[in-house]
């Protein structure tokens, strides 16, 4: 196992042995590192992972090669609340005087891509850059698992830019299939039209999900969702431990969600 876990990591490793042979889904591949970090602390997994971008997945491709990983099972599609064709608007740029990312990728900007066009996200980080768009391929998760007999999935690293809601909604029964999931949310819309972050929490406990970790700021942040009945058949320390991190960072999520908003205040006012 990898040194250095982070928070969410530590998470799963309490929830499942790291020996377990995991269905994990990688939603928003990009070049595939978290993949292959999640190979690298449950070996036994077998992964599937998306990105419909062709240039990512080009480097999803060397990843696998380069890292070995026979049981990473690449898809360039981008999953959806439909099965179809759909208009992807890919992003680019580097942030000034940065040249490596600390991440191991290969790109700065590569990361932000999205089935919705952007929005306020120029505001927060404004050298990135939308000069182009594509059309993809996009299937619903549900019909994906139908297709390659899948019955469970045991967790999703899911990196879709806004479109989170879509992929949620595309699970349909299979929603109730899965043990947990962790996601980007937003406060603010990054991108037009996307669902927000008291949007996916509607829909992740009306399934019947609950969210053990929160850590936000006043724009957007982590959310980590475990099936009801999933996290009641814990051992009941497994369950005091998780308890604990919901509730710290929940705390630490409030005075970074106060803190940033009244920073920006003071920004707008003074122009500093």
């Amino acid at each position: 196992m990898p040194s250095g876990l982070a928070l969410h990591e530590k998470i799963l490793t309490k929830l499942f042995n790291t020996n377990n042979e995991l269905i994990i889904f990688d939603i928003g591949a990009c070049e595939g590192l978290s993949s292959v970090r999640y190979f690298s602390i449950f070996p036994k997994s077998t992964m599937y992972a998306f990105e419909p971008v062709p240039d990512n997945f080009l480097h999803i491709l060397k990843n696998k090669k380069k890292y070995n990983l026979k049981k990473l099972n690449p898809f360039k599609l981008g999953l959806s609340s439909e099965k179809g064709e759909a208009t992807f608007y890919i992003s680019s740029g580097k942030p000034p005087n940065k040249d490596t990312p600390k991440d191991n990728s290969t790109n700065f900007g590569n990361k932000s891509s999205s089935l919705y066009k952007p929005g306020k996200t120029k505001e927060v980080h404004p050298w990135l850059e939308f000069k182009e768009s594509i059309t993809i391929n996009t299937e619903t998760l549900e019909n994906f698992c139908k297709t390659e007999k899948i019955k469970t999935i045991d967790f999703i690293h899911m990196d879709v830019q806004g479109a989170e809601l879509m992929v949620l909604e595309g699970a349909n029964k299979m929603i109730s299939n899965i043990n947990s999931i962790w996601l980007e949310v937003e406060k603010i819309p990054l991108y037009e039209g996307q669902a927000l972050k008291s949007d996916i929490e509607k829909f992740l406990l009306k399934n019947n999900f609950i969210c053990i970790l929160n850590k936000m700021n006043h724009i957007a942040g982590d959310q980590f969702w475990v099936k009801e009945s999933y996290f009641n058949n814990l051992h009941e320390d497994t369950k005091v431990t998780l308890n604990k991190i919901t509730t710290k960072t929940a705390l630490k999520s409030k005075f970074s969600s106060a803190f940033g908003s009244t920073k920006d205040r003071l920004k707008n006012i003074f122009k500093f």
